[in-house]
């Protein structure tokens, strides 16, 4: 069964999804990142492009030609490309396919809109019996 980590708090969602990318990267997983929103894709693409200041995240789009060779991939819509065991959800919805994935990762910002659909993700996947870590970004960067 799919465990599920949620991180709220986020200041920057982006630049933790970069973040947990990196780390990702570093540990030899593979790992999908689910942003539905075109506009919100191609920031992450390009904030990718630049983060780390002194290193690389190899990334492309899901459908890439380069996608079964590339570490992190970008989905916009339902691709599944296997084999990916880590998803990254900047959706407000719960990503398509999640169960598919040993781990889903889960980012919450502060704003009230995001919060919300936060907690309806959090409720969901809670009555199905799912493990769910919580993370608070905040009380980390203190």
């Amino acid at each position: 069964m799919t465990s599920i980590d949620f991180y709220f708090n986020a200041d920057d969602r982006l630049q933790v999804a970069c973040r947990l990318a990196g780390k990702a990267l570093k540990q030899g997983s593979r790992m999908l990142i689910y942003a539905p929103d075109a506009d919100l894709a191609s920031r992450l693409d390009a904030l990718m492009w630049t983060w780390p200041a002194i290193g690389f995240v190899p990334h492309v789009k899901a459908h890439s030609p380069l996608a079964a060779e590339t570490p992190v991939l970008i989905a916009s819509g339902e691709e599944t490309p296997a084999p990916c065991e880590l998803l990254l959800n900047l959706g407000a919805e719960c990503p398509p396919h999640f169960e598919r994935f040993a781990r889903l990762f889960e980012l919450v910002d502060t704003s009230e809109e995001n919060r919300q659909a936060g907690r309806n993700r959090y409720r969901f996947y809670q009555e199905r019996g799912y493990k769910i870590s919580s993370h608070d970004l905040a009380q980390a960067n203190e």
